[in-house]
């Protein structure tokens, strides 16, 4: 049985803790807030530190430090934040529900995710080109484009 299935999230070690992340970059793309309705909004402006064509951070180690507002995911932030997309393997595993089949610790590839159409890759604007954030307002990053298994040859 894979470590995902049989270990709380908090039971995880660091390293199966930071292999859960799929490599999408959807939680690095900047969310607005509606403040009459409180309603969450998606943009497809990417993080400054996001690389855009590999979605992962630029400078992992030192993100909090360049990008203040940047979140170190705990079990209990997981639960807590309702912005990561339901795709998220921190989010499935939180609310009972396992990984898909195109996560790299199923599919044994780090590409699966963007075949699947589930990364933000070539989709993104970034930070310092986008402007005003409101002009960038999208619904794509709430469900993977396309998750279909593909068919065996």
């Amino acid at each position: 049985m894979a470590f995902w299935d049989e270990k709380s999230l908090e039971a995880m070690t660091e390293a199966e803790w930071e292999s859960l992340c799929d490599g999408c970059g959807r939680c690095c793309l900047h969310k607005l807030r509606d403040e009459d309705t409180d309603a969450l909004m998606f943009t497809n402006v990417a993080c400054r530190l996001l690389d855009g064509h590999s979605c992962q951070c630029r400078d992992y180690a030192h993100r909090r430090r360049i990008v203040h507002d940047c979140l170190r995911l705990t079990p209990d932030l997981v639960r807590e934040i309702d912005w990561l997309p339901h795709s998220c393997a921190y989010r499935a595993l939180a609310e009972g529900r396992t990984l898909a089949w195109w996560h790299p610790l199923v599919s044994g590839r780090a590409e699966t995710v963007h075949e699947a159409g589930v990364s933000v890759r070539g989709r993104v604007v970034p930070e310092d080109e986008a402007g005003e954030l409101e002009h960038y307002i999208t619904d794509w990053p709430v469900r993977p484009v396309r998750v279909r298994k593909p068919r065996p040859a």
